[in-house]
């Protein structure tokens, strides 16, 4: 059976296991011999153990299965959905939705769509918080392009931005790897803030307002209108 964990973080638990975990069991075996004192102690190191523990988790997701949409790639609260004129990563207008993950938050990533990767760029940056609108341009951020597969939809990209807190983006695909939609592809660690940008051209309709609460690979951020679905199964006619 999967343990809901993210292996990503395999060293902050151990480390978290050792010392806190380590410290509660330490008190209350010290309790148990007589020193009453360590029990509020050991309590207090167990929580926090467990509480460590649960921002590592990975639960299992349902992922919508339709075509022309784009599924979350991170939990959190949606705090942006904007159109920019040009985007150079998708060559054109584009429409851009941020999502803060907060510390309370699951911090595995997911990817948005089905499709190859076709480029990672690793960008050193500064550490604003997360919900800074300038955080997306001077943080440490990682960014991923992704051709969507079937379709000429794309590119979308997944920028996975550092926060306040978070000092560790990973990621854990490379160039050329073919990606499933809700499959995980990394986490960032302790709070951050991660960004789905898409071309506008392609009448993508953003399905979720600033303020509201998205779930990794469950929830719907955005869709084509129903027309540029059907354009895009139906092939051009002969001779066109």
């Amino acid at each position: 059976m999967r343990i809901p964990l993210a292996a990503a973080g395999r060293r902050e638990m151990a480390l978290i296991t050792l010392l806190i975990g380590g410290g509660g069991a330490a008190c209350f075996v010290a309790a148990g011999s007589g020193h009453a004192w360590c029990w509020p102690l050991g309590v207090v190191l167990a929580l926090g153990w467990g509480a460590g523990l649960t921002f590592f988790r990975d639960p299992e997701r349902t992922t919508p299965r339709e075509p022309g949409i784009l599924v979350a790639p991170a939990d959190g609260k949606v705090v942006e959905t904007v159109t920019l004129e040009h985007h150079d990563d998708v060559g054109g207008p584009a429409t851009r939705i941020s999502i803060f993950m907060s510390i309370l938050d699951v911090h595995v990533n997911r990817s948005p769509c089905a499709g190859l990767v076709r480029a990672i760029r690793y960008q050193p940056g500064r550490f604003l918080d997360a919900r800074d609108v300038r955080s997306g341009q001077v943080n440490e951020a990682n960014t991923i392009v992704i051709d969507p597969i079937g379709s000429n939809d794309g590119p979308v990209v997944v920028r996975q931005i550092a926060g306040l807190i978070a000092r560790r983006v990973i990621c854990s695909l490379k160039v050329g790897d073919r990606v499933e939609a809700g499959q995980r592809i990394g986490m960032i660690k302790f709070g951050s803030r991660i960004e789905l940008i898409v071309p506008a051209c392609h009448r993508y309709r953003p399905t979720v307002c600033p303020g509201d609460h998205a779930r990794g690979a469950s929830t719907i951020l955005a869709r084509r209108e129903p027309s540029a679905v059907h354009a895009a199964r139906t092939p051009p006619a002969a001779g066109s």
